[in-house]
């Protein structure tokens, strides 16, 4: 009997993990320059340079200040290039809001765009999701 509950609480278990409430986000990343500061979140204060900017809907009126964001290169906007990744992730904190981009958009400081992808292409295509 104790077989039988230890498989079906494996079981369970397996099907708990495949059924995960984390959805990817596709998108594109651009980079952006330092000064980091002030930002619309934090004002005058440092927040390191791992920081994005969200587009507007993302951002949410400010909602989405502190917020984290795992980002991953998956290609070039040019299909034609094919090391545009370095095959990391960065983790990020959203600092401000990006009034420029579309949806799905997020603007990555040098440092953190530079750990994802080459900075001289400026814009790659992402997936992120928050952690």
């Amino acid at each position: 009997m104790g077989v039988v509950i230890t498989k079906a609480l494996i079981l369970i278990a397996m099907v708990a993990c495949l059924t995960s409430d984390v959805h990817a986000i596709f998108g594109r990343a651009i980079i952006y320059s330092p000064l980091y500061a002030p930002s619309r979140c934090y004002g005058s204060r440092n927040r390191g340079v791992m920081v994005a900017k969200a587009h507007g809907s993302l951002f949410e009126y400010g909602r989405a200040c502190g917020w984290k964001y795992r980002v991953r290169c998956i290609s070039a906007t040019n299909k034609a290039i094919r090391d545009a990744c370095t095959g990391k992730s960065v983790d990020v904190t959203i600092v401000d809001r990006w009034e420029d981009c579309g949806a799905n958009v997020l603007e990555l400081s040098q440092e953190a765009f530079a750990t994802i992808a080459r900075p001289a292409l400026g814009r790659v295509n992402v997936e992120y999701e928050q952690i």
